[in-house]
């Protein structure tokens, strides 16, 4: 039998990472139809099956996991075996992979994300966004940008924000029909817009006063599984939204959503770009984390009285 070759070894690796056969085309310059003949012919010349396809997902089977969790540390290593040869360069080229959640997307894109690719035209850049966290080496990421507290202590942590805050959000439209809360657990009495996670959960309401904390089961008729929605609900006067307070400053500055609750509003550190400790640094991955360096000390250096 003849063996895999790199490239599609490469294949597999794409396509367990983005769950997706266009995605993974498009990492490794392939058509999808091409990226399939190249799978399932190394499939045929396995003899077993490595993922199962369906018209809305692809996943690993048994033998293609077990397949992955060999040839992953190795094509890492021939990874930075080629990635070393960047070093020399004047500029990094390459691609550059982050996860991270849909808020912290919008919260950095504009001010590192692109002003690293206009510091660095050679470089690309792909932005996974998910509500779960994500494994980046089992997945093949070189970095992520979550809130601080939610990194693994392995990991190395460079702070890329403020610290974040959440709100309970409505339109005057709401208020002129309906009292504000004074307390958490007036919420009940309430139409709450709900957020649902991507793994099926919902997001929960905490508060937090003088070392006293609280989570509310709010109700109400809608529930959405996307930000932009619940943010554009409320506006609309559909109801209360439990949300990060960045994802809607615009609005509360504009006067088109009011805050309520405020001394009831727990804050969090904030978010960080994150990376394993143990393995060589890309080149690009250096780049992006000088860019936050510095973009992060002058939006410091502009809050300071």
């Amino acid at each position: 039998m003849k063996r895999p070759g790199l490239f599609e070894l490469q294949v597999i690796s794409a396509v367990a990472s983005h769950r997706s056969f266009r995605a993974a085309a498009a990492e490794v310059g392939l058509s999808p139809s091409a990226l399939s003949h190249v799978v399932a012919a190394l499939e045929k010349r396995l003899g077993v099956r490595l993922f199962h396809r369906t018209t809305r997902s692809v996943s690993l089977t048994e033998a293609g996991d077990g397949l992955l969790s060999r040839i992953r540390p190795a094509l890492a290593e021939l990874s930075a075996a080629m990635e070393s040869v960047n070093e020399y360069r004047d500029t990094p080229t390459g691609t550059l992979r982050i996860t991270t959640s849909e808020g912290a997307a919008q919260q950095v894109f504009t001010p590192m994300v692109l002003e690293f690719m206009k510091r660095h035209p050679a470089m690309k850049v792909e932005i996974g966004v998910e509500s779960r966290f994500v494994d980046i080496v089992k997945e093949g990421f070189d970095a992520g940008i979550r809130p601080l507290e939610a990194v693994p202590r392995d990991m190395v942590a460079v702070p890329c924000g403020p610290k974040q805050r959440a709100a309970v959000v409505g339109s005057p439209r709401y208020f002129k029909l309906n009292p504000r809360p004074n307390v958490p657990a007036e919420l009940r009495a309430h139409r709450c817009i709900r957020l649902r996670k991507k793994n099926g959960g919902l997001y929960a309401w905490e508060f937090e006063r003088r070392g006293e904390a609280q989570e509310i089961e709010v109700d109400g008729p809608l529930t959405l599984d996307t930000l932009s929605l619940v943010i554009e609900a409320a506006l609309n006067g559909a109801g209360l939204a439990y949300l990060n307070a960045w994802d809607v400053r615009a609005y509360l500055a504009s006067g088109k959503l009011v805050s309520v609750l405020e001394d009831w509003l727990p804050a969090w550190p904030g978010l960080c770009v994150f990376f394993p400790s143990h393995r060589h640094v890309p080149a690009g991955l250096r780049a992006f984390v000088e860019v936050v360096k510095e973009v992060t000390k002058r939006a410091a250096s502009r809050a300071e009285p």
